[in-house]
């Protein structure tokens, strides 16, 4: 690397730990922690949200005010601090802004103010990492909500003595989120917005964050190698092709890691039973105890379950009506998650249809969640698209073979048992299509209940398929390089 440890300013709009509403928190999370464990100096800052854990930890170091143009709007705010282990999170504090029940929505319902609020908390990072003097090398950003950095530090911060050699990184974890808001939302930007290209609106009176992320960044990353080719696609990339297109040179894919220490059936404290691949008797445990805490009759038939948000992104246009058939087998299958309404109505009526069968539990619960993964036999995940993922990863390491499509992160994780079987770790299906994934769902289905010895096989393998967070951040850091113009470090 550098001469020195990389400065490394990491942005996110949620932290697993403090605030939490997707996997973006879990990276936010994770990545920090691995590059302070390969010797980085890395800092996090965040919003200071009403309902922030460990609220009352944080200690107090500076009082700041956000200059506006007519100086008669200016905002003041705090910055407060807490620990991350050994990693400091900075908290800006403005209740204005961030006193919320939630922190992007009430319900299925966004804040109208999302462009003014978050790009009030881009401006000021500027600000705190000056007021605590701290030089950023890398400003790493984090989907929309803080894609305007890249943007200011380009037009705003580029002969800044302070800032003038800082580079930015922008990671994108779902593009489908793009951060689309009416310009006068932008009034602190004090005319900055004025100046955005047109190629980074969207339509006369929009300006679309993502694209300024995209368009002014020093290097992108998407969170798996196969998403990042997608990106590059009319079909994959969420109308920003063109842009992706453009930046094509400075894009890459890095595949997200998986943070074990939470979710390793070894030592995982929330599963009634722990188990390994040498002693698999405590899932057996794990599955007895799932089925009676979903109030399911305890039969030998395969479990199949899903923890996750439920929305059309995770596929449940192709599941519903897929399970209309599937459940007439000798199957149970045991869906958790929260989310559109209509996704949970239709859910409601095929369990009362098939009440020995299906359990939908209307709730977010992380014990349940650890619960459903070491029980289960098969995890399901027909997303229409995803980044990432972190499921399957979990799925794979609880022994749960995952049932997924070909998209993204899913690809990129797990191997099919047509394509590989003797390396195979799941199931893939790839058109999205309910009779295509019925079809793999009686692929993984009939595997189980003919040939059993595979099916354990394919487990073992599973269990064996790890993705640790330090070969992500070896990639991270060779990105850092590319942006700084320094020579890469070779890795054994």
């Amino acid at each position: 690397m550098t001469a020195h440890p990389v400065r490394i300013l990491f942005l996110a709009s949620e932290v697993e730990s403090l605030a939490k509403t997707g996997g973006l928190a879990d990276v936010a999370k994770a990545l920090p922690l691995a590059f302070k464990e390969h010797g980085q100096d890395v800092r996090i800052i965040m919003p200071f949200y009403k309902t922030l854990k460990r609220h009352d930890e944080a200690e107090k170091l500076l009082d700041l005010r956000l200059h506006t143009a007519n100086h008669i709007d200016d905002i003041e705010y705090s910055v407060y601090r807490l620990m991350l282990e050994d990693v400091p999170v900075y908290l800006i504090k403005q209740p204005a802004y961030f006193d919320r029940d939630q922190l992007y929505s009430e319900g299925e319902f966004a804040y109208d103010d999302n462009g003014e609020r978050f790009s009030f908390f881009s401006r000021a990072v500027f600000q705190v990492a000056k007021a605590l003097d701290f030089k950023p090398d890398i400003f790493h950003c984090n989907d929309w909500h803080t894609a305007l950095v890249p943007y200011l530090l380009k037009q705003k911060y580029a002969h800044h003595p302070f800032f003038c050699n800082s580079k930015s990184v922008l990671t994108i974890h779902n593009a489908a989120f793009q951060g689309i808001f009416e310009k006068h939302q932008f009034h602190l930007l004090e005319g900055l917005a004025d100046g955005l290209v047109d190629q980074i609106l969207d339509g006369y009176n929009c300006i679309n964050l993502l694209k300024a992320g995209i368009r002014f960044a020093d290097k992108i990353n998407a969170v798996s190698a196969n998403y990042a080719q997608e990106l590059l696609t009319r079909l994959g990339s969420h109308g920003l092709c063109d842009y992706f297109e453009q930046r094509r040179a400075d894009l890459v894919g890095i595949l997200n890691g998986c943070d074990y220490s939470d979710w390793d059936p070894k030592t995982d404290q929330l599963i009634p039973s722990n188990y390994s691949q040498s002693d698999l008797s405590g899932k057996a445990v794990c599955r007895q105890a799932l089925q009676l805490n979903a109030d399911l009759p305890q039969t030998n038939a395969p479990i199949f379950g899903m923890v996750c948000r439920l929305t059309e992104q995770k596929g449940f246009y192709l599941l519903l009506p897929a399970l209309e058939q599937f459940l007439r087998h000798n199957v149970q299958v045991i869906i958790v998650g929260t989310g559109d309404s209509g996704i949970v109505a239709k859910l409601q009526t095929l369990e009362q249809q098939w009440p020995n069968k299906l359990r939908f539990i209307h709730a977010f619960s992380n014990e349940l969640a650890h619960l459903v993964e070491a029980g289960a036999d098969f995890f399901l995940m027909p997303s229409l698209f995803e980044p990432c993922g972190l499921n399957q990863m979990y799925s794979l390491a609880y022994g749960t073979l995952p049932i997924v499509r070909g998209v993204g992160g899913l690809k990129d994780t797990v191997t099919d048992f047509d394509e590989d079987p003797l390396k195979a770790t799941g199931h893939i299906f790839y058109d999205p299509e309910p009779a295509d994934l019925l079809n793999t769902l009686r692929r993984a289905l009939l595997l189980y209940l003919e040939d059993y010895e595979a099916f354990k096989a394919m487990r073992h393998r599973a269990m064996e398929s790890l993705f640790h967070w330090q070969q992500s951040v070896w990639q991270y850091e060779a990105l850092y390089n590319e942006a700084l113009n320094v020579e890469p470090v070779q890795h054994q």
